[in-house]
């Protein structure tokens, strides 16, 4: 596929079939996405449909015919490496070539000073003394591909951009100008050519991170290495991975450490040092030491291989602007021959009615928005800014409201355990047992502080018979016939509801003496009394306070810090950063503030960890998930996920955002105003259609052009 034009095309022809519930074409990597009833639907019939409408689907009849399994993803993609599906594609569209792009440029600019030259009166004499049967020649010759197209499209009653400029072109064949139509004939398919080559270049941003995913692996089988296609490893099998080695899959480090450069996920140059135990991921590259690494996910169900399904899949999702386009250019056609008619009809001249057919460029409203989303996108993937679509840096651009969770996001998500009370009569080491047992499977970073004090003091923590977590709450065990539970103090400084009837008279002291330092404070409570109490702190990320100040630069007043801690604690950290808060707030309580935002009118943005923050993620207008790296929740909960940690990309993404709107504006106020303008000049006869013919391939180079600016974003 080689325009927008196409995507409505195709994506009416699949529709139309029995079982199809909903279809995406994307122009980027020409894949249609179905989701369809298997009951119903035939992929034979959608194959055909997509032919009948003047395309093919390129791929194997093994690939086409397999067998739907409901709640399977159903793919027409493109057969380029590495293939998933199969792919759409039109004869006349290949690849973009530096050589044909020269020669294109020389012919044209050869052809334009004959042009120039015969408008100027130069060269009639020289065009009359050519016989109309060459004329006739090169006219057939170079136009019988698209008046073919034409001609399918007429048959369907469909009317497209080729359409008008084939009409234009016969009005002059009508009226003896063989030259002109030539000429027209000739801007056509260099026109074709620039709109195939703008398409390409957009698809590189998406080509460039599919390039970065390793090929083969070196795998060991029955006690020897062998390399395999990385389609063919499975997961449990052990990879081997040598010095200067790209990491071919998802897994876990069994033996050997070395230096990894992630910038293929996160963006960061800094690299990282792993080692047994360590997670590594799939297109980052060992540059120091060997290892030996247990597979967990392959090919496409790696974290690299959901970055770009998501990149390629990000033009789905269409903001108001592209579905404004997308409507204006259905009609802008119709609107052309109407001019057409009128001009007609007005001045009697089939020559300035042909200049109007011809001048008409309807492929550059549908381009204009979605280069520019294909560049950013691809530009802040590169920088390790995961964006799932087009409407989301919209709304990014015009978010007002920003809503920060507190731990994992604004602090490192670290804390360490920094006291222990022992009360009732319990030694320190005991509560320490107790604690350590309640929190053994719990995911919390609270959790991980309180292993590690244990593992720290050399305190082993029993098994837990029964395990349950009291999401905001905290945790409940059942160990040794006692109920433990472990959670933090609740917001009036009462025991919560998972403590019951902990008593908190005589450590209420405590408890205020270490919030009133900024730490976070857990109960642990025994079958129901109270029997000791723990500290935590967390320590706020270093870039924080640049991050927050670079955002209200911005032009965003209101930060906002939504925290399950308490309220001593909240006031400790939101004072720090000078940002307001609420504090003693459950899951639940989240969404209900970003609600009550969106009631009041505003654009709100979520940042959170992408875990406990997953439902507030989701209700904002823009859920950002902080930290993201191989975290499955966070990549499919947020709209826009940092795989790094790293604060300074979070101002750095609204300004992304903000110029890719108003690249995307320039590109639509300058193709209304372009098309304004030749539309007038070639209907008052001031641009004669060889002209027209020239102008028309004019504006998807500006387009690509300006676009092309979004680019060197992620550099």
């Amino acid at each position: 596929m080689d325009c927008a034009e196409c995507t409505r095309h195709v994506r009416s022809a699949i529709a139309s079939q029995p079982g199809v519930k909903d279809v995406e074409v994307l122009l980027a990597t020409e894949k249609a996405i179905v989701r369809l009833d298997p009951a119903r639907a035939d992929l034979e019939d959608i194959r055909q449909a997509v032919r009948a409408a003047g395309y093919d689907v390129a791929g194997t009849s093994a690939e086409l015919d397999a067998p739907i399994r409901p709640g399977a993803r159903s793919e027409l993609a493109t057969d380029a490496p590495p293939a998933r599906g199969a792919g759409l594609s039109s004869g006349a569209c290949g690849p973009a070539r530096p050589v044909l792009l020269l020669l294109g440029a020389l012919f044209g600019a050869i052809l334009l000073g004959v042009v120039v030259g015969e408008w100027l009166g130069l060269w009639s004499e020289l065009t009359r003394r050519v016989p109309w049967p060459l004329w006739l020649a090169v006219v057939v010759a170079g136009g019988l591909p698209v008046f073919r197209s034409v001609m399918r499209a007429a048959l369907r009653r469909r009317v497209t951009s080729h359409t008008l400029m084939t009409l234009g072109a016969l009005a002059a064949v009508a009226v003896g100008e063989w030259a002109t139509a030539a000429v027209v004939v000739f801007f056509m398919r260099v026109g074709d050519f620039v709109e195939r080559y703008t398409t390409e270049r957009a698809r590189r941003a998406v080509r460039s991170l599919v390039e970065l995913a390793p090929r083969m692996a070196r795998v060991v089988r029955d006690g020897e290495e062998v390399e395999l296609p990385v389609e063919r490893v499975e997961a449990g099998d052990m990879v081997v991975v040598r010095p200067g080695e790209k990491i071919p899959v998802d897994g876990e480090v069994v033996a050997g450490r070395a230096t990894i450069d992630q910038a293929a996920i996160t963006g960061e140059s800094m690299p990282v040092e792993v080692g047994p135990g360590d997670r590594v991921f799939a297109a980052t590259l060992a540059r120091l030491g060997s290892l030996r690494i247990r597979t967990t996910h392959v090919g496409p169900d790696t974290t690299f291989g959901r970055i770009i399904r998501l990149v390629e899949e990000a033009e789905s999702h269409r903001g108001d602007i592209q579905r404004l386009a997308d409507r204006f250019s259905g009609y802008y056609l119709p609107v052309v021959l109407g001019v057409a008619a009128i001009t007609l009809v007005v001045t009697r001249n089939p020559l300035s009615t042909a200049a109007v057919l011809v001048v008409a460029c309807s492929c550059s409203f549908a381009l204009a928005t979605p280069v520019a989303v294909l560049a950013a996108v691809g530009a802040a993937a590169r920088r390790g800014l995961l964006v799932k679509g087009g409407r989301y840096l919209e709304l990014l651009a015009s978010a007002d409201v920003v809503l920060i969770d507190k731990t994992g996001t604004l602090t490192a998500g670290r804390p360490q355990l920094t006291d222990v009370v022992a009360l009732d009569g319990l030694s320190r080491a005991e509560v320490l047992a107790l604690a350590a047992t309640a929190e053994r499977d719990s995911e919390h970073p609270l959790a991980e502080a309180v292993r590690e004090a244990a593992r720290r003091e050399g305190v082993t923590p029993g098994k837990p018979a029964r395990f349950e977590a009291l999401p905001g709450l905290g945790v409940r065990a059942e160990w040794g016939g006692h109920t433990v539970e472990v959670g933090r103090i609740g917001p009036a400084g009462g025991a919560g509801e998972a403590g019951g009837a902990g008593e908190m008279d005589g450590a209420a002291e405590v408890v205020r003496r270490l919030e009133g330092e900024g730490k976070t404070v857990m109960r642990v409570v025994r079958d129901g009394r109270l029997v000791g109490l723990l500290a935590a702190a967390d320590r706020l990320r270093p870039e924080v306070r640049e991050a927050i100040a670079g955002l209200r630069a911005l032009g965003i007043r209101h930060v906002e810090m939504l925290t399950g801690d308490n309220e001593r604690v909240a006031a400790a950290v939101a004072g720090e950063l000078g940002i307001v808060y609420r504090a003693g707030l459950l899951p639940e309580d989240k969404i209900a503030v970003v609600r009550e935002y969106q009631a009041g009118g505003h654009r709100v943005v979520m940042i959170g960890d992408g875990v406990n923050d997953a439902p507030a993620l989701a209700q904002a207008d823009v859920g950002i998930a902080m930290g993201a790296l191989g975290t499955d929740v966070a990549i499919e909960a947020a709209h826009v996920v940092l795989m790094d940690d790293d604060w300074r990309m979070v101002p750095r993404l609204f300004e992304i955002a903000r110029r890719t709107l108003r690249v995307i504006r320039g590109n639509l106020l300058f193709t209304a105003v372009y098309n304004l303008a030749g539309l007038t000049l070639a209907a008052t006869g001031l641009l004669p259609p060889a002209l027209a013919a020239v102008a028309q391939s004019l504006p998807d180079l500006a387009i690509l052009g300006n676009s092309s600016r979004l680019v060197r974003l992620g550099r």
